[in-house]
């Protein structure tokens, strides 16, 4: 954000808290929808609401919609009269309302809806799951009929273009609402005013099911680059479609979640959440983190003696373990992307593990040589630089095979990768790291 939009916010935020909403309503006209929706983010929730009754409804509807989802303008909603709260609802668009109101409790949600005129097509959207494409869709929509011409075509674009705000492609449907094709508009402008659309519309061969997941409808828009794709029943009959800008909150939503749990953390941890929140999501992961921690330490146990006789040996099993960790997170972090985007199908998991094994063994070695000549050179000898090389080297090995079978099976099994693979790769190359060095050094040098 630049600097001088910065300041405009911080301007707005002030006039908001000291309660000059005159001169806030009178500003709010020429700021964008994304910009008051951060400027509702700063406010207390007091403070908000007071601002969205001062707001025209037009205004209020856009910067809600905007709003992060860990803002919780659902809440702001439900503090306002069920009249002007659904005043709001009626302003915006039926994906984005069925959005919030999905968020609120039942009764509240009831109180709204019997005060909004148009009803329907938000209630039909509230009752698809909201991560699917049934839940991401708009009703609103440009259709024409595949029997009409270029000019009938024309006329009906221009009427139904001043009820839709945004739209990318024109479906075309038969008599019973069936999809049967898209229309380009430059295919409309070129051609003759008498030609029958179904001649030269394009085929409708992506299209998704309302139950199909939000994730692998982004996955179908990137890949084929589509403005929007149809959402269809199982008769075929055009239901809404999903928009390129709720692909892009999806995947900006996917990719806060991975991240997250990549991290150890829930995803149900809000970013905004208070200190208690994070410790309540985050301690029950540390704990089996700990436990299997204990499967290291008890390697060591069993090696004491090693240990006690040759006390460099607790010099290198930090720097081995820790050097298969890291490679272990590499391996790791490419096979959950990977399985993320849809690109490991069965046959292919032998190759993709074969690959991070090679990668790993190959950098075992070069990692191995060069750890070894420094064992060597600090006066312990050949002997122990011998160890710590085939340690390095087995344990980077072991890290590229465990990073990227251990997340394939664990989604094979149904468990989410992302969330449960670091915690068992981490585990796997610290307690082979310490058995390869503990166990060749036991054998090597004693």
């Amino acid at each position: 954000m630049s600097d001088q939009a910065e300041e405009r916010i911080e301007r707005m935020v002030e006039l908001a808290r000291a309660g000059d909403l005159r001169s806030f309503v009178r500003e709010a006209h020429d700021y964008e929808a994304a910009d008051l929706a951060d400027v509702l983010g700063r406010l207390e929730e007091s403070e908000r609401v007071a601002v969205v009754r001062a707001l025209p409804p037009e205004l209020s509807s856009q910067a809600l919609a905007e709003m992060p989802e860990d803002a919780h303008a659902e809440e702001t909603l439900a503090a306002l009269d069920p009249e002007q709260a659904a005043e709001i609802v009626e302003e915006l668009e039926d994906d984005d309302a069925a959005d919030i109101l999905r968020e609120l409790d039942a009764e509240t949600k009831e109180h709204i809806l019997q005060a909004v005129e148009d009803r329907i097509e938000v209630e039909r959207l509230l009752r698809y799951d909201e991560e699917t494409a049934g839940g991401r869709m708009t009703t609103h929509l440009v259709t024409v009929r595949d029997i009409a011409t270029t000019t009938e075509a024309l006329d009906e674009i221009r009427r139904q273009s001043e009820e839709v705000e945004e739209f990318y492609q024109v479906f075309v449907v038969d008599g019973q609402r069936r999809l049967v094709g898209v229309l380009p508009f430059k295919a409309v402008v070129v051609n003759r005013p008498d030609r029958m659309v179904r001649e030269y519309m394009s085929e409708a061969d992506i299209v998704v099911r309302p139950e199909t997941d939000q994730e692998e409808v982004a996955r179908l828009m990137a890949r084929y680059n589509l403005p929007s794709v149809a959402v269809v029943d199982e008769g075929g009959r055009l239901l809404g479609r999903v928009t390129i800008d709720d692909v892009i909150d999806v995947v900006e939503a996917e990719s806060t979640e991975d991240l997250l749990k990549f991290g150890g953390v829930s995803p149900d941890e809000e970013l905004a959440a208070p200190w208690t929140d994070a410790v309540r999501s985050r301690l029950p992961w540390l704990t089996v983190n700990l436990l299997t921690a204990f499967l290291a330490g008890g390697v060591v146990y069993l090696f004491q003696e090693t240990v006690q006789r040759t006390v460099a040996l607790a010099v290198w099993m930090p720097v081995i373990a820790g050097m298969g960790g890291n490679a272990g997170t590499q391996a790791l972090a490419v096979t959950v992307r990977r399985l993320a985007l849809g690109l490991i199908p069965s046959d292919r998991l032998v190759r993709v593990v074969g690959k991070e094994v090679l990668v790993g063994i190959t950098n075992g070695l070069a990692i191995g040589i060069l750890v070894g000549i420094v064992a060597s050179l600090l006066g312990e000898g050949p002997g122990l630089g011998m160890v710590v090389f085939l340690a390095m080297t087995g344990n980077l090995l072991v890290a590229g095979f465990a990073g990227a079978f251990i997340p394939v099976v664990l989604e094979r099994f149904g468990v989410d990768p992302a969330i449960a693979s670091s915690i068992f790769v981490t585990t796997f190359t610290d307690v082979c790291g310490f058995l390869l060095l503990l166990g060749l050094a036991g054998w090597l040098l004693f």
